[in-house]
C-alpha cells in the first residue's frame, strides 16, 4: 500500500517551546519532513508559543509541529491554540510529540491538536500522517 502524497508542498514550522534543551527528535522530524518534500522552518530551542505562532504566520505555514519533553505540554499546546485563534490563524494545523501521557492525548485533541506522536514513533508515521491529512489539499496557485 502506498502512502498518499499531498498535492502541494507544505510549509511546516517545527518548534521547541519552553526550557527543555533536548532537540534531537525535533531535528530528526524536521529532516524527515524535508526529505518528504516539504519546506520546514525549525525555530530552534527555548521558543515561546508567541514566537512560534509569529513565525508560522510570517512564513504562511500550513502546520506547526511542537516537540515537548518538559511535561508542560498541556500549557504549551493550549497557549499555542489560544494565540492562533487570537491572530485568526487557527487554520494552521497543529501536531506534536514528546513525552505525553496517554491520558492527556484526548485532552490535547479536544484543545485542537490534530495529532500527537509519542516517543518511538517512526518518522514514516509522521510523514505519512501529514501526507494523508493534506492528501486532498489543492495545488498552490501558479505564480503570477
Amino acid at each position: 500500500m502506498s502512502t498518499p502524497t499531498p498535492t502541494r508542498r507544505l510549509r511546516i514550522v517545527v518548534g521547541k517551546p519552553g526550557l527543555d534543551g533536548h532537540d534531537r527528535g525535533a531535528k530528526i522530524v524536521a529532516r524527515a519532513l524535508r526529505d518528504a518534500g516539504h519546506e520546514v522552518i525549525y525555530t530552534g530551542l527555548h521558543q515561546t508559543p508567541e514566537q512560534i505562532v509569529e513565525t508560522a504566520i510570517q512564513e504562511d505555514a500550513d502546520l506547526i509541529g511542537l516537540s515537548v519533553l518538559s511535561g508542560a505540554h498541556m500549557t504549551l499546546f493550549t497557549r499555542l491554540g489560544e494565540l492562533l485563534r487570537e491572530r485568526e490563524a487557527d487554520d494552521i494545523v497543529v501536531f506534536g510529540g514528546g513525552i505525553i501521557p496517554d491520558e492527556d492525548i484526548p485532552l490535547l485533541r479536544e484543545a485542537g491538536v490534530a495529532k500527537v506522536f509519542t516517543p518511538g514513533a517512526p518518522t514514516t508515521d509522521i510523514t505519512g500522517w501529514v501526507a494523508e491529512y493534506f492528501a486532498d489539499s489543492p495545488q498552490d496557485p501558479a505564480p503570477a
